[in-house]
């Protein structure tokens, strides 16, 4: 196979090795510099190289493996000791010229055979852990912390790993077998694709004794350096980051649990705010602001879950919450004494077989609304009455989309109602009951949205309100203006808060926001989004929290 200037400096790098690091002790593994020496490793230790290939540095040690990432003023290096199985990073100071090793990762609880490194989009930097029975872990070295990210099932007997930053996957070689891919991001999941098969189940002549990445491409190659595959990569979609500051505790069952948000001011201490969220196989539970569980309320299976405050029926004024029961197609409705103490208050019966998503609506005129769908599409819009110390309820309108919705949000101050079609896009129409219900596309799905269109909520801020809306397939979140004409703002991912071991967010269903200021970093309001899958490490699913200044930073918003 052709081999290009690249590959070609690095397969001469692999076949020269050993007389560059010595005569008589062959290199186990090489790596090339930026400033064109390199560092090699033998049976006595780790070497650094200069360009012509005389000694600068070494660290006597016996181990294996070895990659690389550059630093500013040098590099990060991994390699595995042989002795202890133990990861020990390397730090590579180009004016001290010295090689110095760095807090190792803790000892594993199963044989390893291979390591590599991973820069993400953060520019944090990860370890894979590839064990010998197919048990593999995923590590963030965050300073001199070492926090276990997540566990992953990879093949048996890879002695041979890479990550390709730029794509953001993990490339590891089967032996007898060839080579996979998987993601590197671990709010990716851990799906596999094929990279190569050995014959007879693919093209791959013998296994890789080596990979490289560079060009564009993963080279495959053997002890002499020899190209046997190159496989084309392509980036990853690079989209703004922002932290989350705060976690909830996880859920208290596995699974797909979490499922939708919704923020409670408290009255008269920002404080004491709390966050109502939905556990889909258990009922709703009730955080504060610093993630810590207050309340469980077993109302059985609860998908999504609304607020709204000041509430006026008469002269009486409440604080309710709406959830969508799927056990009996109900809705349960919730009062919230001044306190933030969360009452389940009274369960009202509805005609959908699959009941799903839903929002409240709080009309200009008083009381309240409620929007729920089904799965089949079907929408029902009910009015919300309080008579005789009791609540009930009334439906006012119904109308249907073409297949399955969740999230929706209505617009109190303009009478709009967002709802999504979660492979379609967002729809927008008039909330009022007493006019037609017809829906008008506003944002579809296409290079922006990636479906499922799942949670949405609106942020009103001083200038101007925005529309927050969750797209699933891309675990990111789209920003539109919530007014004509619906203009995008930009779209943003949720990512590892390293300081306090906080991980980022994916495959989100429910959110909200407000723009009310809770105080420290929610002084300009907070968003919160379910994550389907808890790292740092892996856990039940939870919700994040993140502070709408950083939202507004990234996006450029006023």
């Amino acid at each position: 196979m052709k081999t290009t200037p690249y590959f070609a400096a690095l397969a001469l790098a692999l076949a020269t090795a050993s007389c560059l690091a010595g005569a008589a002790t062959p290199a186990l593994d090489t790596a090339l510099l930026a400033d064109g020496s390199r560092l090699t490793l033998d049976k006595k230790g780790l070497h650094w190289l200069d360009a012509q290939g005389k000694p600068r540095a070494s660290l006597p040690m016996r181990a294996k493996q070895l990659d690389v990432r550059p630093l500013a003023g040098g590099a990060l290096a991994i390699v595995l000791d042989a002795d202890t199985q133990r990861t020990m990073p390397v730090e590579l100071d180009l004016q001290a010229g010295s090689l110095r090793l760095l807090a190792p990762l803790p000892a594993p609880t199963f044989s390893v055979e291979a390591v590599c490194l991973y820069r993400d989009a953060q520019q944090l930097d990860h370890v894979f852990v590839i064990g010998k029975a197919g048990i593999s872990e995923q590590w963030l070295l965050s300073g001199q912390q070492r926090l276990m990210v997540r566990r992953l099932a990879l093949p048996p007997q890879s002695e041979l790993c890479r990550v390709d930053d730029a794509s953001q996957t993990l490339f590891v070689s089967e032996p007898g077998m060839g080579v996979w891919a998987y993601p590197a991001n671990a709010e990716q999941g851990s799906s596999r694709s094929v990279v190569a098969l050995r014959a007879p189940h693919g093209k791959l002549a013998a296994d890789a004794s080596a990979m490289a990445i560079g060009q564009g491409a993963l080279a495959l190659l053997d002890k002499k350096g020899t190209v046997l595959h190159r496989h084309k990569l392509l980036p990853a979609d690079t989209l703004p980051i922002v932290m989350p500051s705060a976690q909830t505790e996880p859920m208290t069952r596995q699974g797909d649990a979490a499922d939708d948000p919704a923020i409670w001011r408290h009255p008269a201490d920002p404080s004491k705010s709390r966050v109502l969220g939905t556990n889909k196989k258990q009922g709703l539970l009730v955080y504060d602001l610093q993630g810590k569980q207050l309340q469980l309320l077993e109302s059985g299976r609860l998908n999504n879950v609304d607020v709204r405050q000041e509430v006026a029926f008469g002269s009486r004024r409440f604080d309710l919450a709406i959830a969508t029961q799927r056990d009996d197609n109900s809705i349960v409705l919730y009062t919230i004494d001044a306190g933030g103490e969360v009452r389940e208050a009274a369960r009202f019966p509805t005609d959908l077989s699959e009941i799903y998503g839903t929002c409240l609506y709080q009309p200009a005129g008083g009381e309240l609304e409620v929007f729920v769908n089904d799965k089949g599409g079907a929408y029902r819009q009910y009015r919300i009455h309080r008579d005789a110390e009791a609540f009930s309820s009334a439906l006012v309108r119904s109308f249907a989309l073409a297949s399955q919705p969740e999230g929706c949000v209505a617009d109190d101050r303009n009478g709009r109602l967002f709802f999504g079609e979660e492979r379609r896009g967002v729809w927008v129409m008039e909330a009022d009951a007493a006019k037609p219900a017809t829906p008008k596309m506003m944002l579809a799905v296409g290079k922006v949205l990636h479906a499922d269109v799942e949670g949405m909520a609106i942020y009103h801020g001083t200038q101007a309100s925005y529309l927050v809306v969750s797209s699933q397939g891309s675990n990111s979140y789209v920003v539109t203006d919530a007014a004509p004409p619906y203009r995008v703002r930009g779209s943003f991912r949720v990512g590892i808060n390293a300081a306090q071991a906080i991980d980022g967010s994916s495959e989100t269903d429910g959110l909200d926001v407000t723009s009310a200021n809770l105080g420290g970093p929610y002084a300009k309001g907070m968003l919160v989004v379910q994550d389907g899958h808890k790292r740092l490490p892996d856990g039940a699913q939870n919700f994040k929290y993140i502070p709408w200044s950083a939202i507004e930073q990234v996006l450029g918003l006023q």
